[in-house]
């Protein structure tokens, strides 16, 4: 696939993607498509064109804040690709039960606004719940313990291991339940399709089943590397009462995930050795938890995402060639 197709390549593209329910989402700079394996064995696809952030305000094609700008827009994008295969889903279970699927299909992707909304919210609020606000009450309490807790140093590092742990128990947990396990097998094959795409091979089963499910540029990753950046900036602005300390934490986060987004990028591409390997390797080993070994036909939707998202995203490049 690589160059036959699309009349582009690894060196002209960055790729991407995520996991959906029985399916994955490819991004591409200019598009991105979202394959998912139906009841009958079909494949239902979504594919639609994605302006550049840059495009929109030039300051967000800036260092730090682009972080943060790439972060949200993987969120939206995240969750629309997310709805849309939980759509297909449930059109597949009303199918079996004898319903009628054309409300369904006629609902599907009209009214997207409000529920990618609420889903944000509802997501970024259990977030700040069990990752900021529980580890830093926790900590809190081990002060009347712990004598060494009250330096701010060690404060802020007791607190970033307890959010560790607990980002590592939720995946744990998560990792446990069947439907999760199988989404877990769409993340490594979605991997497994990158790795192949950016060695410039042919883009075949066969090739992406010997590639590694595990990739330096995995959102797995990025979460990890904010955990530990959010030590180092937290330990920065000292605060004494327990609602500064908290409010901080939060308004911090834009500026942490910035961070964390140039640390992941500048690492991601060196991390065959020397120090970017020793940088990227707690993340390749929470990678074991979050990306399975998938089956062929897994390996196949993954495929099919890529292909339909290079040849939307090689339409906007000629055009855009067609126009200079």
């Amino acid at each position: 696939m690589t160059g036959k197709n699309t009349g582009l390549s690894p060196e002209d593209i960055l790729v991407g993607g995520q996991a959906v329910i029985e399916g994955v989402m490819m991004r591409t700079p200019h598009a991105y498509a979202v394959a998912v394996r139906r009841a009958d064995g079909s494949l239902a696809v979504k594919k639609e064109f994605v302006r550049r952030l840059a495009e929109v305000w030039r300051p967000l094609a800036w260092p730090v804040i682009r972080g943060f700008a790439v972060l949200l827009q993987a969120l939206v994008l995240g969750i629309r690709t997310l709805n849309y295969s939980f759509a297909i889903a449930m059109e597949d279970e009303e199918a079996k039960k004898g319903e009628g699927s054309a409300a369904t299909a006629k609902k599907k992707g009209k009214g997207e606004f409000w529920p990618i909304l609420l889903s944000m919210v509802s997501a970024a609020g259990a977030a700040v719940l069990l990752f900021i606000l529980a580890p830093l009450w926790l900590t809190t309490l081990m002060k009347g313990f712990l004598p060494a807790v009250h330096n701010w140093v060690v404060f802020n590092l007791v607190d970033g291991l307890i959010r560790v742990a607990f980002f590592v128990g939720y995946i744990l947990a998560i990792s446990s339940m069947k439907d999760i396990r199988r989404v877990f097998q769409y993340h490594g094959a979605e991997h497994k399709v990158v790795h192949s795409w950016e060695a410039r091979q042919e883009v075949t089963v066969a090739n992406a089943a010997l590639q590694s499910p595990l990739h330096p540029r995995c959102g797995t990753s990025f979460l990890l590397f904010v955990m530990v950046v959010s030590i180092v900036v937290f330990s920065l602005f000292k605060f004494e009462a327990f609602w500064a300390i908290f409010l901080s934490r939060v308004l911090l986060i834009p500026i942490i995930a910035g961070i964390s987004y140039e640390l992941i990028r500048c690492s991601a591409p060196r991390s065959g050795g020397g120090f970017f390997r020793f940088v990227v390797m707690p993340g390749l080993a929470l990678q074991r938890l979050t990306a399975r070994e998938p089956d062929q036909a897994q390996l196949e939707v993954a495929i099919f995402a890529l292909k339909e998202a290079l040849e939307l995203d090689g339409v906007k490049a000629r055009e855009a060639q067609a126009a200079a």
